[in-house]
């Protein structure tokens, strides 16, 4: 680029005509462009490796096409030709699954205004609630009777 005394001699002319308050300005203003102008040719740079890793990859893909294309196309001549050659193979077996069933457990089931119908084991569990819930309360008065307990404690 330019040599020391170049240098030198370009500060000196740019010092006479734009004079020392604007100088500053000047540089600040140069800093910039050349930071624009840096991060530009960056964008530019990252861009045309990016088109060109995307040219690449198509370009790989279509070979793998062609070879896969190929590949199949041998295939079927040389399947075709040993069909003719040989014995015809035993049909292939086909593995069925079998699909796990699911039913519905009648417990579980929230009763609609539709289904007012009820079952005897649903009644008796019914009751059983029914009848600990009253034992439960029971209890609760005794407890709150007995003199000697005084909220859960003994005396």
């Amino acid at each position: 680029m330019f040599s020391i005394p170049h240098m030198i001699v370009l500060f000196v002319v740019v010092l006479v005509v734009f004079g020392p308050h604007k100088l500053p300005e000047l540089a600040r203003g140069l800093g910039k462009l050349m930071a624009e102008f840096r991060k530009a040719s960056t964008d530019f740079k990252l861009a045309f490796e990016e088109e060109m890793r995307n040219v690449e990859r198509q370009a790989r893909e279509a070979e793998r096409k062609k070879q896969a294309e190929a590949a199949i196309a041998s295939a079927t001549v040389a399947e075709a030709s040993t069909v003719a050659t040989s014995e015809p193979e035993p049909p292939t077996q086909h593995v069925e699954t079998i699909e796990p069933t699911v039913a519905p457990v009648s417990e579980a089931v929230a009763r609609g205004e539709e289904e007012q119908n009820s079952t005897p084991e649903l009644d008796a569990a019914q009751h059983e609630t029914a009848s600990d819930t009253h034992a439960g309360q029971d209890l609760q008065e005794k407890a709150l009777e007995d003199p000697l307990h005084e909220h859960g404690r003994t005396a």
